[in-house]
């Protein structure tokens, strides 16, 4: 008879733990007790690369999977890491962000947009951000998604929210719906190295903001001379993003969209061609007041486009400047493998390089790209290979505790876990509190108030 099962713990003191932190992976480590002649197979990580991997292990009819995480609740990116206004699109993970690495980039006003994410979609790390929005222009330095998806939330007119709230479209906390209210920013400007051919959003996102109320794009013909020939051979994806990004830049909109643009009162556009040296310092030296751009042009072709300096620069003046240039995971642990210059722990198929019985999955496996339909297909992959390898007898033998030396271990320190039925009360909680005002959830952003509402 089959015995398949899993479980899921999150911790409510992680630090104390020592194990390694989730998001840095999901890294998977496999145990097989030749007494019981079950797999005990542990995942660390509870996002949809942790999730996906568990799925495809539990084929084998006799597997015991335990997930740990380091939050007190589950589902990584899936709740803390995609536009609260589109929870329909989840497309974005990894523990940390990749540093600008310029001057200027610890004054105040300068954050990353993966903690400004964070911290509107109620992930705890990130509640004590405390952006300041008090200014007229912000500085978003990526032409990605993430940096679209900011740029929508900063410029979203507020009674434009309050009817996503209305209609349970929408779980952006509290907090931050109440800061985003009070915003004084008028002005988006997401600069970008490259050129419009190069841009890494997709259609979908650039329409929405194309079409944001309230708020009109601004793009330079300049950027687009000569484009209209560079496209008929691209594919058909970046073909149809270029064409609708070249129709906005140069053609004269209609009468009703000529009307909407010229009432909107708040603008964003699209600075290519641009890479960041410095971020200027207020005359007091206390927070961002701008950014200085190099002026950059194309070399090469292709794949190995690349922007290199012409020697101008131009001063950009914003009072707030977001990062949007990457993600990058962390090092799991000194006697797991990484490779810090790529953000990744070497391997080959998820199998981790002279760990035999450790795999990895998600970014941690092949660097931050793709959405989660990507991470899915790859996650099944790493579970493939640790089935196959399971079956081919190539995995270390021998008794395995699972999780009972982790429940130990725990015990001892004074560490209770968070389980997956204490989440499924958090949720219960969760929901309550969003139908009072009419959202479909109002998010726990607090996780001692978490452990009391548990009775931890």
């Amino acid at each position: 008879m089959a015995s398949r099962c899993w479980r899921w713990w999150g911790w409510s003191a992680w630090p104390r733990t020592r194990l390694p932190p989730a998001g840095s992976t999901p890294s998977f480590c496999h145990h097989f007790s030749t007494q019981e002649k079950t797999p005990q197979i542990c995942v660390v990580g509870s996002g949809p690369a942790g999730f996906y991997t568990a799925q495809h292990l539990l084929k084998h009819p006799q597997a015991h999977v335990d997930i740990y995480e380091k939050q007190p609740v589950p589902f990584g990116l899936v709740r803390f890491g995609v536009a609260p206004d589109h929870p329909e699109v989840k497309s974005y993970g990894a523990e940390d962000h990749r540093a600008l690495e310029i001057p200027g980039e610890e004054l105040p006003g300068v954050c990353s947009a993966r903690a400004f994410v964070g911290w509107y979609n109620g992930l705890p790390e990130n509640q004590e951000l405390e952006p300041d929005l008090s200014c007229d222009t912000a500085v978003i330095l990526g032409q990605g998604n993430v940096a679209l998806d900011v740029a929508r939330i900063l410029l979203t007119p507020p009674e434009h929210l309050e009817a996503l709230l209305l209609c349970q479209r929408t779980d952006i906390t509290k907090a931050a719906l109440g800061v985003l209210r009070q915003s004084r920013v008028k002005t988006v400007w997401l600069v970008g190295r490259r050129g419009p051919l190069q841009v890494a959003f997709t259609i979908k996102e650039l329409r929405e903001m194309i079409q944001l109320p309230g708020a009109r794009p601004i793009l330079d013909p300049v950027d687009f001379l000569g484009l209209q020939d560079k496209i008929k051979e691209v594919p058909r994806p970046r073909k149809r993003l270029t064409e609708l990004l070249l129709r906005t830049a140069t053609e004269k909109p209609g009468p009703a969209e000529a009307a909407r643009q010229a009432s909107a009162s708040r603008a964003w556009g699209l600075r290519f061609f641009r890479s960041p040296q410095q971020v200027l310092p207020s005359p007091d030296g206390r927070r961002a007041a701008g950014v200085r751009l190099a002026v950059t042009r194309l070399e090469g072709v292709d794949e190995a486009t690349r922007a290199v300096p012409t020697g101008d620069m131009e001063d950009l003046p914003c009072g707030l400047v977001l990062s949007s240039i990457g993600y990058k995971s962390r090092p799991v642990d000194p006697s797991v493998p990484f490779d810090s210059k790529l953000g990744v722990i070497p391997n080959v198929e998820g199998r981790v390089m002279d760990v035999p019985g450790l795999y990895c999955s998600g970014w941690v496996k092949r660097g931050p790209t793709g959405v989660i339909a990507t991470t899915m297909t790859d996650s099944f992959l790493t579970g493939q290979m640790l089935l196959q390898d399971l079956k081919a007898g190539l995995l270390p033998s021998g008794p395995r505790p699972g999780y009972a030396a982790i429940q130990a271990l725990l015990s001892s320190r004074g560490v209770r876990p968070v389980s997956f039925s204490d989440w499924e009360k958090l949720d219960a909680e969760e929901v309550a509190r969003g139908q009072g005002t009419g959202k479909p959830r109002e998010k726990l952003v607090d996780p001692q108030e978490m452990l009391r509402l548990l009775g931890h």
